[in-house]
């Protein structure tokens, strides 16, 4: 008896529920249609085409060893010409690897797809 009655309210009640089921993907379906032309990040279109892992090393390795000799180059060139005998190698050369790190950094963060944000204060 009870089982008559609830198989007549749910038959009853079935059509209503299948015209908001219909509904409701008729409307998700729009909606995807619509997001569909919007590029995602997850695309592999939307990032830049980067070489192999080992070529990004021998680069960012570069820069840093370029960063250190170009330091002390402009170190001993300053030690002959103005005769300030180790002071000018020290410094530039910690020069030149700051610029060296930083230059690694930038590399590092532009080939990973995030954008260099510099640092608030």
């Amino acid at each position: 008896m009870g089982d008559g009655t609830r198989k007549n309210e749910d038959e009853g009640s079935r059509p209503s529920d299948d015209a908001a089921l219909s509904a409701r993907l008729k409307r998700l379906g729009s909606q995807l249609d619509a997001s569909a032309g919007r590029p995602t990040r997850t695309e592999p279109a939307s990032r830049p085409v980067d070489s192999s892992a080992m070529a990004r090393g021998f680069r960012l390795s570069t820069e840093l060893v370029a960063g250190v000799l170009v330091g002390a180059l402009i170190g001993w060139f300053l030690d002959r010409t103005l005769g300030i005998s180790p002071w000018g190698l020290i410094v530039f050369v910690l020069l030149g690897f700051a610029a060296g790190v930083l230059n690694v950094i930038r590399g590092a963060r532009a080939g990973s797809g995030y954008p260099y944000e510099p640092p608030k204060d």
